[in-house]
């Protein structure tokens, strides 16, 4: 097995860029499954009403997708660190125990999801006109999720393991699969919402194959039989570092869900009706999670390079990557909020504008969507940089600054959203967003602050240590 010191040696800014690239590619590229299914689908017979189902099953998936980073995320930062302190022997039984618990999950979501059935997608936001849109839809992605989130968790592994290209190409295959799948299904074969489930499906269970081939060249670990049975030693540490991930993608279900709901309830009394708005937000969401999961390919494909150098005490070098993420998320995401301020009918029209489905209003949708885009994602830059640095705390095992850090926005998302469209109606529903966004970064920068001094302090006392060790 190979070791991974070169972590602790070479620039920081190539390793960056050599971990943060494929991260950012992966997780783009997982976020083409349901952002390829919602252009296709918006562009076919259902319309916009076919964008609103697919909103509605969101907040499952995503559910699904934060219990693989809860286990996934968890165990790539225990593994990054117990390699920089050179205790690696153990890796083994962590990854097994994450992909136990991440199938295990995986199951019972897709045991609530098809027990509670049309009632729970009607909590999500479902209305008469695209609930049975939603059913079609959200029944068959049911059925991989067990399999996707055990190959979610590999991913994390392998960047941890230092091969980022291989997690790359394993959601690469999955993702074009898709992506030619999802007009043969539905426009070809007729299939309709179906088909865009199905090649969904297909796609994510070749991406499940190729991450467990990888298991058989693993580069630190060999995963064995005796890998998958319990550790309850290991398990709690690996959830307390994942724990940030989790709750990160818990609370974008939760903002999601009181966003279709306030939108569909604020919609009915405007005149844009219940599947306008609840249809353009899903739109907006798609969007926010391309340009979130940039920023989230930045830090957590860092994650291993600042773990490695947190756990050899290379402090120097650890604040150096926290700088660097910093400056790339920034440029790159001020980049693509001034694109969605300057042209974002085009963005919308991507996924439609209106569609085929017959009585639905495209002028009516456009009117609506397009300054909702403007408002809600105006501040996207102070997001990112606000999550990328819940992530970084959870790298260096700051896992109690790290947890509050990773839920702050969406809290406040919230709060805002139940308040402000009560004086501003269903345009003040995507206020909420820029108002939580200043918030939370106001209260973020002074915690940082204290983490680049707590990082200083360390600093100091290797050195000092270092001096006694060559004095002595």
């Amino acid at each position: 097995m190979e070791n991974n010191e070169f972590l602790g040696t070479e620039k920081v800014g190539k390793l960056l860029a050599k971990f943060a690239v494929p991260c950012i590619l992966s997780l783009i590229i997982s976020c083409l499954y349901n952002i390829v299914d919602q252009i296709f689908v918006g562009n076919s017979k259902a319309g916009y009403l076919g964008n609103a189902a697919t909103g509605v099953i969101f907040p499952i998936t995503v559910i699904g997708w934060g219990l693989s980073l809860f286990f996934g995320d968890g165990v790539a930062a225990w593994m990054s660190v117990s390699l920089g302190e050179g205790k690696g022997e153990k890796i083994h039984r962590g990854v097994g125990n994450a992909m136990l618990a991440s199938f295990l999950s995986g199951c019972i979501v897709i045991l609530v999801a098809y027990i509670w059935g049309d009632n729970l997608l009607m909590l999500l936001g479902g209305t008469e006109a695209n609930l049975p849109y939603a059913h079609d839809y959200g029944i068959i992605i049911y059925a991989m999720m067990p399999l996707a989130l055990v190959q979610n968790c590999l991913a994390a592994v392998i960047r941890a393991d230092g091969a980022p290209g291989y997690a790359m190409f394993a959601m690469t295959a999955g993702a074009v699969f898709n992506i030619i799948g999802d007009p043969v299904a539905i426009f070809a074969l007729d299939l309709g919402i179906k088909g865009a489930a199905y090649a969904t499906i297909i796609g994510q269970f070749l991406s499940f194959v190729i991450c467990i081939c990888y298991l058989f060249r693993s580069k630190t670990f060999r995963i064995k039989g005796s890998s998958f049975l319990p550790d309850f030693e290991i398990l709690p540490r690996i959830m307390a570092l994942g724990l940030s991930s989790f709750l990160t993608q818990l609370c974008i279900v939760a903002t999601t869900i009181v966003n279709n709901v306030l939108f569909v309830r604020y919609g009915m009394e405007s005149k844009f009706g219940a599947d306008i708005p609840l249809a353009a937000f899903v739109v907006i969401m798609k969007l926010f999670q391309i340009v979130l999961n940039v920023a989230i390919g930045i830090a957590a494909g860092a994650q291993p390079v600042v773990g490695y150098n947190y756990g050899a005490k290379k402090y120097d070098r650890v604040k150096k990557l926290l700088l660097l993420i910093l400056l790339w998320t920034g440029g790159i995401c001020l980049l693509f909020t001034l694109f969605f301020e300057a042209i974002p009918s085009v963005f919308i029209a991507m996924f439609g504008a209106g569609g085929g489905a017959e009585g639905l209003d495209s002028s009516l949708y456009l009117e609506f969507a397009v300054p909702c885009l403007r408002i809600y994602l105006m501040l996207l830059v102070l997001t990112c940089l606000q999550k990328v640095c819940a992530i970084f705390t959870q790298s260096i095992k700051q896992a109690k600054i790290a947890a509050p850090l990773s839920f702050l926005r969406d809290i406040l998302v919230i709060l805002c959203a139940f308040t402000v469209p009560i004086g501003l109606g269903v345009m003040g529903v995507a206020w909420a967003a820029p108002i939580a966004d200043a918030i939370a970064f106001l209260i973020t920068v002074p915690v940082m602050i204290y983490v680049w001094r707590k990082l200083g302090r360390l600093q100091r006392a290797e050195q000092v240590e270092e001096r006694e060790k060559i004095a002595a």
